[in-house]
């Protein structure tokens, strides 16, 4: 990591007229602008004012009437902002142009309640004070299609081609087919600080998947965040759009973005999840325990949109009850076992369509509530198909119903503050009025003609 004087002298030395700044909005969506060095070095030292109308509309720039973080009753003031200088890095498909993420928080580094950076840099402070150093990573699914703004905008966007045919996940042929921006988006997110594990062919036409290498929760949030981007942008540069919907079409399966995470001792005792032999550790079973008992309280972070609850049906990879298993790709929790390194768990609930930092916070804090609760993991591990198995529970089934589960709960608020579980659940309950108010293509296709 560079020193403010390191990254000061590297801008300076390299002739970079210009950088590239952004922060997260509440869904997950990059806002940000570009300005030039003299600016930059002067909000590097002190801080920027950024408009507060980031977390007062929704992802179309519509002003939420509901939110009292700010609003037309406040006249949309600037919020204060600072780079973290730790996320530096280049871009290289805009000719290594310098970037970084910023926090919105008070001079004293405290945090604003609705920041979702913010969020998860408490949750992780919280971890690291318990003796934990959390390690994650987030890997997720979507579809690409042969369009661009513009063509999807003025057609029919169901009706846009998929950029390959068929399904054919794991394909090495499938792969070839658009080599140039399959290639591309590796080596770029390499170049970009979001190195990738693995990148392949998903089942469904134009169907890619991606593992994000794992690191520390703040460090796999950034990367997380910033490869949803990264890779619209590059698809944009190959004629392709592409998209992280959590559901595109219900003849398909859906697009998860599964979270992988462990615990690694702050002694250097190593990963805390691993047991020698057959089992896990308890320590991963009381994490897990805490996963299972907050999820239905807290699944808006980690199925955020109405469009994810399209994806969490049965027999579509998707989880929809309270379960856990080794090895199951059927249940919620899926523990994958092996050598220290490589001993997780995965949280398969969660869909590509979410904002990394709230999922992250989402796993790691119910997870800590498990540890510090000494919660018993006593439901046995799921044998089998994982949807048929209703002994503890089924997940809330609309966005609706989540997020009165989430309003109306002390445990949501005990684990990310009153102040934000009212504003999280407010943007969502919007989201539900909006898609209320509007007429679909079902609504035509079935009543059109015959009613």
């Amino acid at each position: 990591m560079k020193s403010k004087v390191e990254i000061k002298a590297y801008l300076q030395n390299n002739d970079f007229h210009k950088v590239k700044l952004a922060i997260v909005d509440i869904d997950g969506v990059l806002r940000g602008k570009v300005v030039s060095q003299e600016k930059f070095l002067s909000i590097l030292e002190g801080g920027m004012g950024f408009c507060a109308v980031v977390f007062g509309w929704d992802m179309e720039d519509k002003s939420y009437d509901n939110v009292q973080v700010t609003g037309w009753h406040t006249g949309y003031p600037d919020f204060d902002a600072y780079v973290d200088h730790g996320t530096m890095r280049n871009i290289p498909w805009e000719n290594g142009l310098p970037f970084f993420l910023a926090d919105f928080s008070d001079k004293e580094g405290n945090g604003l309640e609705v920041c979702p950076r913010s969020l998860l840099k408490r949750i992780k402070k919280q971890a690291e004070t318990a003796g934990f150093l959390p390690r994650f990573a987030q890997e997720f699914e979507w579809f690409n299609f042969e369009t661009t703004p513009d063509g999807f905008q003025s057609g029919i966007s169901g009706n846009s081609k998929p950029m390959t045919p068929g399904m054919f996940g794991y394909s090495i042929l499938r792969s070839s087919l658009k080599s140039g921006f399959f290639n591309d988006l590796f080596d770029y997110c390499q170049q970009f600080d979001v190195p990738l594990e693995g990148l392949h062919t998903e089942t469904g036409p134009g169907v890619y998947e991606a593992a994000i290498k794992y690191g520390d929760v703040l460090a796999a949030a950034d990367r997380a965040t910033l490869f949803k981007t990264c890779t619209k942008e590059i698809a944009y540069k190959h004629g392709i759009m592409a998209t992280f919907m959590a559901k595109w079409s219900d003849d398909l399966p859906g697009n998860g973005g599964h979270i992988h995470q462990s615990l690694w001792s702050k002694e250097g005792k190593g990963n805390l999840f691993y047991k020698d032999g057959q089992s896990i550790s308890e320590t991963m079973m009381q994490y897990m325990a805490g996963q299972l008992f907050c999820l239905p309280y807290i699944l808006p972070m980690v199925a955020p949109t109405i469009n994810s609850y399209k994806r969490l049906v049965e027999g579509a990879w998707a989880p929809t009850t309270l379960t856990w298993a080794y090895d199951n790709r059927t249940t919620a929790l899926r523990v994958l076992q092996g050598k220290e390194s490589s001993t997780r768990l995965e949280t398969r609930v969660v869909g590509s369509d979410v904002n990394p930092y709230l999922a992250m916070s989402a796993c790691l804090a119910s997870g800590l509530y498990g540890i510090k609760n000494k919660l018993k993991l006593d439901q046995p591990a799921t044998v089998g198909n994982g949807y048929k198995d209703f002994s503890h529970g089924i997940l809330p089934s609309t966005l609706q119903e989540a997020t009165t589960q989430m309003k109306t709960s002390g445990l949501a608020k005990e684990l990310f503050g009153e102040g934000f579980v009212d504003h999280f659940c407010n943007t969502r309950e919007w989201e539900c009025r909006e898609f209320q108010a509007s007429v679909t293509d079902w609504e035509r296709k079935r009543y059109f003609e015959i009613i």
